[in-house]
């Protein structure tokens, strides 16, 4: 009878537990190495808890929101694509819907559900979990991988080993980048890390004044030395250092990037987006018109939220004591050019740490995208965020981990 091959995974995360999974149902004996106290830690916490497991629509959708190498993901996606995947956490007792703008989460709504289910199965498939166990580096010896070294010094054998660590964002949930370092020794090269889905923040002082405000059904635009590259119409959220929300999440690669280059970067926000240039204007004169003799302050209260409209005034150089009747056109024109282009200077994004997910790592043109194999290291597997790759904020990044962590335990297995 033929010897079970043996495959440690280190990381339970996303792509590790389904690593995992599908290496133990091609019949190998699987140890998933974590060094937290228990696996799927920032699972737990995507999509504010709610856990947004994927997205639904074609493969090119998906790989047209990976914004960093979505090409490369070809054959993950053919190996767990976002129907297998659902039908996958049917199975494990784990129903999935569709919300607004084509994100799926659990019915129940409940990260932790998802967790529990990798878990049990996991369990049922005989895989064993070394939690607390943290990998201290890659066993190698004549360039071949023999296994791992654990935090403590012993080491232990394993055919093939899958690197599924995360990356370098919310090192609270056990992602503090080790995979990078243990990677990089074994010989592979990193792409230079950097924040992705992350906040950003602006050099106006004013935007103190709007923390916790959300504004939804606008249009932010993302400007690179006066240039326009970039849009996204939705839902945004005003913080006591800047710009936070799905929408200024999803522009923040393109504007990090631009501003380590040394480029000038805007945020322009259409406050009134379903309205043309042409009938806001005269929205604005009716407004006015009929509002006469009240005070200015008073003249945006249709149209913006109440904390919003002193900070929109003061930029357009009104005086709110004036009567509305007085504005003159001029005044109005500053008006209207704010409502549709509010804009922010962006000088920065919050730390690394603070990112829901890492751009760069292992480069990806010394991998197998038909494997998830190394090229550099025989044995090694790699999958997830450790590798250069990312996407949009809906739940791309999640199923960009389970389809690479998928056809990595496969592939390790066979």
């Amino acid at each position: 009878m033929e010897e079970r091959k043996t495959i440690a995974v280190i990381g339970a995360g996303a792509a590790g537990l389904m690593a995992a999974l599908a290496a133990a149902e091609a019949g190998a004996a699987v140890t998933i190495y974590e060094k937290m106290g228990r696996p799927g830690r920032k699972i737990g916490i995507t999509g504010k808890g709610r856990c947004n497991v994927t997205h639904v629509g074609e493969r090119e959708r998906f790989l047209k929101n990976m914004v960093g190498n979505g090409k490369f993901l070809y054959s993950a996606w053919n190996a767990l694509d976002n129907d297998a995947l659902r039908e996958m956490l049917r199975c494990a007792g784990v129903e999935t819907k569709e919300e607004r703008g084509g994100r799926v989460f659990p019915v129940s709504e409940k990260a932790a559900d998802v967790v529990a289910a990798f878990e049990h199965t996991l369990r049922r498939l005989g895989v064993a979990f070394r939690l607390k166990t943290p990998v201290q580096e890659l066993w190698q010896e004549d360039e071949r991988l023999c296994g791992v070294t654990l935090a403590d010094g012993r080491r232990e054998k394993a055919d093939a080993v899958i690197l599924a660590t995360g990356g370098a964002s919310y090192p609270g949930t056990g992602s503090t980048g080790d995979g990078y370092r243990m990677a990089e020794a074994a010989g592979h090269t990193l792409t230079p890390l950097q924040p992705a889905l992350v906040p950003l923040e602006v050099e106006e002082e004013w935007v103190k004044e709007l923390m916790g405000l959300s504004l939804r059904n606008v249009e932010a635009s993302l400007w690179v030395d006066e240039k326009c590259v970039a849009s996204e119409f939705g839902e945004m959220l005003f913080t006591h250092f800047g710009l936070s929300g799905p929408i200024i999440l999803t522009l923040s690669r393109q504007a990090v990037m631009a501003v380590a280059a040394g480029s000038f970067v805007e945020i322009r926000v259409n406050l009134k987006p379903a309205l043309t240039e042409e009938v806001l204007d005269k929205r604005l004169a009716r407004d006015f018109a009929s509002l006469g003799r009240k005070k200015a302050v008073h003249c945006l209260d249709e149209l913006l939220p109440a904390s919003l409209r002193p900070v929109v005034l003061d930029l357009a150089f009104i005086n709110t004591a004036k009567e509305i009747g007085q504005l003159t056109r001029e005044e109005r024109h500053r008006l209207l050019e704010l409502l549709q282009a509010l804009p922010f200077t962006v000088t920065g994004a919050r730390p690394l740490a603070e990112a829901i997910v890492t751009a760069g790592g292992v480069c990806v043109n010394e991998v197998d995208p038909r494997t998830m194999k190394s090229k550099k290291v025989e044995g090694l597997y790699l999958a997830g965020e450790v590798l250069d790759i990312d996407g949009n904020t809906g739940g791309f990044n999640l199923q960009a981990a389970f389809s690479t962590g998928y056809l990595a335990g496969r592939s390790a297995a066979q």
